[in-house]
């Protein structure tokens, strides 16, 4: 497979995940303000996926400007990577419907914690391709900015039964950390 199939690839199941949260919105079945008020779990929680989808396609689309050709275990990789992502309606809708309850909300940082993970097997299977002297491989670097992500993710998925609302303060911290696009493959690749 080329590349470009595995972008275009990529870039329809995204498209789809973001399709399938906008349609779990409901609409207010009154022109109250409070009716509009009930939904906000449900606006932020999908405002928040919007944002992590979004910054998930914008460093893929990055990632695999970088890379040259693709292999079987990159193919797989994507696909781990993609799997998690379509899971986040799921948890999106399910954190928003019952308005940031603690196992929601937990469940919420586990997607986001495996999807992290997946991202990650998929640069490293793209570096193990490319070699670990190539541009990918210069941009990515240690990927402090990555590993602490995971990390962040790793203790907000308990920090839920404490309290909801710090974890999900966490995933907001970790979305605005990413929200600025990664420029170090872009960097690596002018240079």
């Amino acid at each position: 497979m080329s590349k470009s199939r595995l972008e275009a690839f990529s870039d329809g199941v995204i498209a789809i995940i973001i399709t399938i949260m906008v349609l779990g919105l409901t609409v207010p079945h009154s022109a109250d303000l409070a009716a509009l008020l009930a939904l906000a779990p449900v606006f932020l929680s999908y405002a928040l996926s919007f944002v992590f989808v979004g910054i998930y396609w914008n460093n893929h689309h990055h990632l695999l400007q970088a890379a040259t050709r693709v292999d079987g275990r990159v193919l797989w990789a994507n696909l781990n990577l993609l799997f998690w992502l379509s899971l986040t309606p799921f948890a999106t809708g399910w954190m928003g419907e019952n308005g940031f309850a603690p196992l929601p909300v937990a469940f919420y940082g586990v997607v986001l914690f495996l999807a992290g993970v997946a991202y990650n097997l998929l640069v490293r299977a793209l570096i193990a391709l490319h070699g670990r002297d190539s541009a990918l491989a210069t941009a990515i670097g240690s990927d402090l900015k990555g590993k602490a992500s995971i990390i962040l993710l790793l203790a907000a998925i308990p920090l839920a039964f404490v309290s909801a609302w710090l974890s999900w303060g966490l995933y907001v911290l970790i979305a605005v950390i990413w929200f600025i696009p990664d420029r170090r493959i872009e960097k690596a690749l002018t240079a």
